[in-house]
């Protein structure tokens, strides 16, 4: 494969060799040993939670290095989330650095009087905090299509679980379905993003937004879909040496391939490999498989995402019968269309754990989980996922209802501490 590649790049780019490269480059094989995390957080005032935090109130508080540095990764977000991604490791080593990274950061983050919140949705305005020309591009772009774009640039957050993509390409195929008909089940069990008809909004916002770049690529074969479906998406941003890098509107890197764009250059390889790193779908592929589906959760709470993902997905016992839950699940909700607009999506983030057909099939993962966390020797690991399946699906619930249990909760206080009003 990598001498085929080679020799791809030193031909003149085509729509066929385009295709065959992606194809190629995103899906590495290999033994499926490492798993890795992306933790996205909002940034709050610790006593003023409902206030913005300015720019430069978090720039000063990230300002000193890190001493020793953190073993993942840093990176600001359009709306001023922080996201911190781990390094990959076998699954213990994995959350164990992630979380010992988390510690530094929250403390961190407290000296400065600021919090991180675990939430799918921030419910303060979305606000752009960035000049950088991906991201000014970027809000042009989805801004066409109305305002969930910037919604979710600025006011959306995540666990994002990276799972190695398989020892060949027969594995590549089982692990990239299995993800897809995984995703209303996850999302159900995980939805952290409470709003007024929804336990998860982050759905619907992804949902609302750019279906080229966001959408599942279609297809039995992993490599060709994605191929195909990276071409066919719109392009988002075209880099330039000054000035803006916003793209024509409605053009698509295929029709750029075939001379479409008033004012730009033809395309190169290099263009390509930019244009794949502004695609969004549920799974994207990236070498790794990342799985985006899951909303941020409270406090350690993606400490159970990543073991249960991981667990279910490196054990092919458990991954066959996490799988056959899922589809039973979507079949019976509507197996029409995919990825974020999917009927089994919709009634996921609605309803979560409150539909029965979703719980049985939550519950399913759970008791398939802590089985094959048992089995790999990782007990305490094995035990959290247990607790969580107690307390959220077993009892009809999701993360987002303890949200809405504590907003009730807020208001009724407010009620029995107002002030009588006098006579």
């Amino acid at each position: 494969m990598i001498d085929v590649l080679t020799a791809q790049l030193r031909a003149p780019i085509t729509e066929e060799t385009a295709e065959l490269y992606v194809g190629g480059t995103v899906f590495k094989t290999g033994p499926p040993e490492r798993v890795g995390v992306e933790l996205e957080w909002l940034v709050q005032d610790a006593d003023r939670p409902a206030d913005p935090v300015r720019s430069e109130r978090l720039t000063e508080a990230l300002a000193e290095t890190f001493d020793p540095p953190l073993a993942g990764r840093l990176t600001t977000e359009p709306g001023g989330q922080l996201e911190l991604s781990s390094q990959p490791a076998p699954l213990a080593g994995c959350i164990a650095g992630a979380a010992a990274d988390l510690d530094r950061l929250r403390a961190r983050a407290a000296t400065a009087g600021l919090t991180l919140t675990g939430l799918g949705l921030d419910p303060r305005p979305a606000v752009m905090r960035t000049a950088v020309p991906r991201y000014v591009a970027m809000d042009r772009h989805f801004a066409r299509g109305g305002p969930e774009g910037r919604t979710m640039m600025c006011s959306t957050a995540s666990v994002q679980v990276c799972l190695d993509a398989g020892a060949d390409d027969a594995e590549v195929a089982d692990r990239w379905h299995a993800l897809h008909a995984w995703l209303p089940v996850l999302t159900a069990l995980f939805a952290n993003s409470p709003a007024p008809g929804w336990r998860c909004r982050r759905t619907a916002v992804w949902a609302a937004i750019d279906p080229t770049r966001t959408a599942a690529p279609a297809g039995t074969d992993p490599r060709s879909a994605y191929g195909r479906w990276a071409l066919d998406a719109q392009l988002l941003a075209v880099r330039r040496e000054a000035g803006s890098w916003s793209a024509p509107a409605g053009l698509t890197f295929r029709d750029w391939l075939r001379g479409g764009g008033p004012g730009l250059a033809t395309p190169t390889w290099a263009d390509l490999d930019y244009h794949l790193t502004t695609l969004f779908p549920p799974v994207r592929a990236r070498g790794h498989l990342e799985l985006r589906a899951v909303d941020a959760q409270p406090g350690d709470g993606w400490r159970v995402v990543v073991a249960l993902v991981a667990a279910l997905f490196d054990d092919p016992a458990a991954r066959a019968t996490a799988t056959a839950a899922a589809m039973e699940a979507t079949e019976a909700l509507g197996a029409a269309g995919g990825g974020w607009l999917s009927p089994a999506m919709q009634v996921a983030a609605r309803d979560a754990m409150t539909d029965p057909v979703l719980r049985r099939a939550g519950m399913t993962f759970v008791q398939t989980a802590v089985g094959a966390l048992t089995r790999a020797g990782q007990p305490e690991l094995a035990a959290e996922v247990a607790a969580f399946g107690e307390r959220y699906p077993a009892r009809h619930r999701c993360p987002a209802d303890d949200r809405a249990t504590d907003r009730a909760t807020d208001r009724a206080t407010d009620r029995a501490t107002a002030p009588e009003e006098s006579a």
